[in-house]
């Protein structure tokens, strides 16, 4: 039997499944119990990954640009070649060839649909200002504006996007989640396993699990205070900002 270490698969089956009470101090799950609990754990990180910030699968993307090209695909296939992430953040920017940094701002399917000028049209290039994200089950689709013309292509554009936590195949694979969360993951998957127990089983498993998962969920925020304001750097020039 595979001998259990912190934060694994294994480890974490391993304590749901006493958690739930289908097994005794010392005992181990057997090959059935390992393999739906690989699956359900699988399931439910994937769930988890939708709720909250997750700051630490969150990181700067950089989208080389080409002059005359507004859309640039990420995923397995298309500009940026990677798993396909779960979200591209509304908050970017934009880095000249000088090295000088000035924001992209993310914005709605509504507002892009009632943007002129999308196409890629050599009278309809200019500096890159916005982009919109569309997104696809393959790929995330990142639409920029103003299409790029020769001086925008020499710069690059930055997205925040949060990653894929990879699904674990391996009951030794490391997990993408900090030693925090092994309690909320524990309980979680406990409350998924535990259909047919007793209710005292059942009612505690579910609220450990809330417990646990309402205080990673607080847990998981920006340190420092945000706070809105227009940007220094943005002038009002011929009906527009620039």
């Amino acid at each position: 039997m595979t001998v259990p270490a912190i934060n694994t698969p294994f480890q974490t089956i391993t304590m749901a499944y006493r958690n739930a009470g289908y097994l005794e101090r010392g005992q181990d799950p057997d090959s059935e119990m390992l393999a739906d609990g690989m699956n359900r754990l699988n399931a439910l990180m994937n769930l988890w990954q939708t709720q909250g910030l997750k700051l630490w699968l969150q990181f700067d993307l950089a989208i080389p640009l080409v002059q005359g090209t507004n859309l640039y695909t990420i995923g397995p296939a298309g500009s940026v070649i990677m798993t396909r992430p779960t979200r591209v953040l509304p908050e970017g920017y934009f880095r000249d060839q000088n090295n000088v940094d000035r924001p992209l701002f993310g914005i709605s399917r509504n507002e892009w649909d009632t943007l002129s000028l999308k196409t890629s049209g050599a009278s309809q290039q200019g500096t890159v200002v916005n982009f919109f994200v569309d997104k696809q089950v393959a790929t995330m689709n990142v639409y920029m504006w103003q299409t790029p013309n020769a001086n925008a292509a020499l710069g690059v554009a930055h997205v925040l996007i949060q990653q894929q936590q990879p699904n674990v195949v391996g009951l030794t694979d490391t997990m993408v989640f900090g030693p925090e969360w092994f309690l909320g993951l524990q309980w979680g998957l406990a409350n998924e396993i535990c259909t047919g127990q007793p209710p005292a089983i059942v009612n505690r498993c579910g609220m450990m699990a809330l417990m646990y998962h309402n205080a990673l969920e607080d847990w998981d925020v920006e340190d420092p205070s945000m706070m809105l304001q227009p940007d220094p750097r943005t002038q009002y020039v011929g009906n527009k900002f620039v």
